[in-house]
């Protein structure tokens, strides 16, 4: 492969792509001027192991794909069926990146993000992008998002639209039963009845969130909350727990001599911490 890039790649070729000549001013690192070598090395490793034909990408791609197209025109002749086809990118109201290069990754694969950070992703998202968004990832009629948008107009609070979109991408992706499980955990962690929630549930719903693992052994509610990190003095924690500010598996606690028994929550697995009204940690037992 070294020998493809000495013997092919033109630098004079490279420099005049858009990608790199609108750069060229302000600046651009190696990595980003030879990711098109890598790209095209990829092209050409597909076509050649797999019979690969077609790379798709954003439109700001273009430079990159067909950089592709011509190593493989050079390596295997001009006769090689390759083709470049690129899309428009999915730009937010403020011009940004929707994707994960802007930040907040979101996957399909459900080990990767589950079907409720799957779901809170599309409910989160801003006023401003949620009707091209419904356009863009639904199958609902021009009526029905029409209808939408005025609610954003004139209920915004109810956040009708962003629902919406939440149940239909999510159902659409990991069906009806992971939509409905991930509605319950939602409106469990809306209540704080986090007692509701199975095991399974809590291990889903609480998997971004700051966690440590502890043993099994019964375990004094200050040296919880220090273990956890949930508070990094014990004074701290004393204070907090006598302000009625900590909730353990839903359940608000003031007395800072409480014992907790790891196992008698959630399988033995999980202790579901929370502090004030929304910052949550997670103790699992080891």
């Amino acid at each position: 492969m070294a020998n493809l890039i000495i013997k092919f790649a033109n630098v004079n070729t490279m420099l005049n792509k858009e990608i790199i000549s609108s750069r060229l001013e302000v600046g651009i690192s190696f990595t980003e001027f030879t990711y098109q070598i890598l790209q095209s090395l990829d092209f050409l490793t597909l076509y050649r192991q797999h019979n690969v034909q077609l790379q798709v990408g954003g439109g700001d791609q273009w430079g990159n794909l067909t950089a592709g197209l011509d190593l493989i025109h050079k390596a295997e002749g001009q006769d090689a069926k390759v083709y470049a086809l690129t899309i428009p990118l999915l730009l937010k109201a403020d011009g940004t990146k929707f994707g994960k290069t802007a930040g907040g990754a979101v996957w399909l694969d459900p080990k990767k993000t589950s079907p409720y950070e799957f779901y809170q992703f599309w409910f989160n998202q801003d006023d401003k992008d949620v009707i091209n968004l419904l356009k863009k990832f639904t199958f609902l009629s021009k009526e029905e998002i029409d209808s939408l948008a005025e609610s954003v107009k004139t209920a915004p609070e109810k956040r009708l639209a962003q629902k919406t979109l939440a149940q239909e991408v999510t159902k659409f992706v990991h069906g009806e039963e992971a939509l409905k499980k991930a509605e319950k955990i939602t409106d469990v962690l809306f209540s704080g009845e986090i007692q509701e929630l199975t095991t399974e549930e809590v291990g889903e719903a609480f998997h971004g969130v700051p966690s440590e693992e502890i043993s099994s052994d019964p375990i004094n509610l200050v040296d919880l909350l220090i273990a956890v990190n949930v508070d990094k003095s014990k004074r701290q924690a004393r204070e907090d727990i006598q302000n009625g500010a900590i909730r353990i598996n839903g359940e608000r606690l003031t007395d800072t001599t409480t014992e907790i028994n790891p196992k008698d929550s959630f399988d033995g697995k999980y202790i579901v911490i929370r502090r004030g009204k929304k910052k949550y940690f997670l103790a699992k037992i080891n």
